[in-house]
């Protein structure tokens, strides 16, 4: 993983700079898509049952687009042979990697100095949270979470997503309870997410990728708590040490396992493991994908970090 400090950087900038992630998110989608086809290819119900994938994840796999085989003749009647893949950067370490190198590319060269590529926002405004935009913020981020537990919680026993229960890394609850306990303590008003805020219309492409693109599905959970484990909770502190007098919400801590008192690199272990677990189920679940479906999934990245800077731009929001 990247360092604390590197994601924090990361994750600054995407506050900052959303209209240049809109725009990467574009081009980067068509960038990909034209140097490769992205069509999802058949695989039989036999093998993907022994991948321990649901009815509905079997179907999206067997869900094909016609598309031509290339390679050249191998001299025997209706047979083609294939070319050798070049391995992509990171395969070798497994997909999580892949993943993760994907995402420094949509970083400069001042956030990932050996993998960054994007150019650098000419402009930053100034970094001025406040207690009404934060609200919004845990608010907007718990339809997320809210939406990808649930989907993890009722998924069928025999289904990839059903692997993804109970990880440690769940953050709806905690988010009800730091919302609850902001509005007590800063008199502060409820705040209500709109059908077309961030939160509920990135809860919205979740809930769709789930049922019908779960490659897609699992590159936005990977960027969301991964993500928010590292970068995040150093935004967390930024911002409580403007609006909230210092204190580190729920939302940012990950209890020892038996509920008792730990340290903080205690704590910064006990993450490391809750990740570990995670980052190998992931890994488990992309051995049963095609290339085509991994390469799907990467092209999603832009735009998971597109739905959760537009998440970070309500910090900076006041009430009206």
């Amino acid at each position: 993983l990247p360092s604390p400090l590197l994601l924090a950087r990361i994750f600054t900038s995407t506050l900052f700079s959303i209209d240049y992630l809109e725009e990467m998110s574009a081009s980067m989608s068509m960038s990909m898509s034209s140097s490769r086809r992205s069509s999802f290819v058949r695989s039989s119900s036999s093998s993907s049952r022994r991948r321990g994938l649901s009815r509905s994840e079997r179907s999206w796999i067997s869900r094909s687009s016609t598309s031509s085989t290339t390679g050249s003749s191998t001299g025997e009647p209706g047979t083609l042979e294939e070319p050798k893949a070049r391995p992509r950067p990171g395969e070798k370490k497994g997909f999580v990697e892949e993943m993760r190198i994907v995402a420094m590319k949509l970083h400069t060269r001042e956030q990932a100095p050996k993998e960054g590529q994007a150019e650098m926002p000419k402009e930053r405004p100034k970094f001025a949270p406040t207690r009404d935009g934060y609200l919004a913020f845990l608010s907007e981020s718990k339809e997320v979470y809210d939406t990808m537990e649930t989907i993890m919680a009722n998924a069928d026993a025999d289904s990839a997503f059903a692997r993804f229960q109970g990880t440690g890394l769940e953050r709806g609850d905690v988010l009800a309870r730091d919302i609850d306990a902001m509005m007590s303590k800063y008199d502060l008003a409820e705040y209500e997410p709109s059908e077309d805020g961030p939160g509920r219309t990135y809860a919205k492409l979740l809930r769709e990728l789930a049922e019908k693109d779960p490659p897609a599905f699992i590159c936005h959970y990977y960027n969301v708590y991964f993500a928010h484990t590292a970068g995040g909770r150093m935004i967390g502190k930024m911002v409580s040490d403007k609006c909230l007098e210092g204190e580190t919400l729920a939302f940012y801590q990950y209890p020892a396992a038996d509920g008792g008192e730990q340290t903080d690199e205690e704590e910064k272990e006990r993450m490391k493991e809750l990740l570990g677990d995670v980052k190998a189920t992931i890994d488990d679940v992309a051995t049963g994908w095609t290339r085509d479906e991994k390469d799907h999934c990467l092209e999603e990245t832009s735009k998971s970090f597109e739905y959760s800077g537009k998440l970070l731009k309500c910090i900076m929001t006041t009430s009206s």
